[in-house]
């Protein structure tokens, strides 16, 4: 099991920013020889920066509203699972033996709603501003209050069976079978829902977000620009960190 550092060298304007030695340091991810072996094409861009979190704005919400026009325009409920991105998560549940018809990858399930014409629920301002970049790149996102997670390492395996998950909103999750990002005390996230302990609140003031990227239809940069500008413009992001994670081959 390896630890994996690997930046990304980003234009001079989207992530360089130089850090005060004692501020907090971005958290390491381990990607779990399970997960290497069974989806070696897995990228994870990993975005951390203080932040605020008010209730979602106008401008903010007209945005997720025209990504939910667009969605609606060029899929069919069918068709939602054809995406690449989201194709490639539903292949990674199969490898691992969870049926992904049942346990639906987030973004799935955030564009079947668009296609249907159901729309959403204006939450708060990190919330949206997640789900808004789940539908443009297809990903499931992983958003966690850093504060709360405990230790300084996040590691990357396969749900096992009887395995506690309190997933937001729904209670008891059966993970067993799917990727899930565990601390040193348990899971905290998985492509169909994050928890409870680490969830986003209101008094959230510093992101960790997780962009599950086990297939792409853009660049690994327009999604890294996608997300700094969201955080800069809604959220009031400073000293934003972004790195992406490659399995080794």
């Amino acid at each position: 099991m390896a630890k994996l550092f690997i930046p990304r060298t980003i234009s001079k304007n989207i992530c360089r920013f130089l850090r005060k030695a004692d501020d907090i340091q971005m958290k390491t991810i381990v990607i779990s020889d399970t997960i290497s072996h069974g989806v070696p094409a897995l990228e994870v861009i990993q975005i951390e920066a203080a932040v605020t979190n008010p209730p979602t704005s106008d401008g903010l919400w007209n945005e997720l509203e025209e990504a939910g026009e667009d969605i609606r325009s060029r899929y069919d409920v069918p068709m939602v699972n054809k995406r690449e991105p989201i194709a490639a998560t539903r292949q990674a549940y199969k490898t691992f033996g969870k049926d992904p018809n049942r346990y639906r990858p987030s973004a799935e399930a955030l564009c079947r709603r668009m296609a249907n014409g159901k729309g959403l629920y204006r939450t708060s301002t990190l919330i949206d501003l997640i789900n808004l970049l789940s539908m443009k790149t297809g990903c499931s996102i992983g958003g966690f209050d850093a504060d709360k997670i405990e230790g300084d390492e996040l590691t990357l395996g396969v749900g096992e069976n009887g395995e506690d998950f309190d997933a937001i909103g729904r209670g008891p999750l059966n993970i067993e079978g799917l990727p899930v990002y565990r601390d040193s005390i348990g899971g905290i996230g998985t492509p169909t829902s994050d928890c409870e302990r680490t969830k986003l609140t209101d008094s959230t003031s510093r992101l960790l977000m997780l962009i599950n990227v086990y297939g792409r239809d853009m660049e690994l940069s327009e999604i890294e620009d996608m997300a700094r500008r969201l955080l800069a413009d809604h959220a009031g992001a400073s000293e934003i960190e972004c790195r992406v994670v490659r399995v080794t081959k």
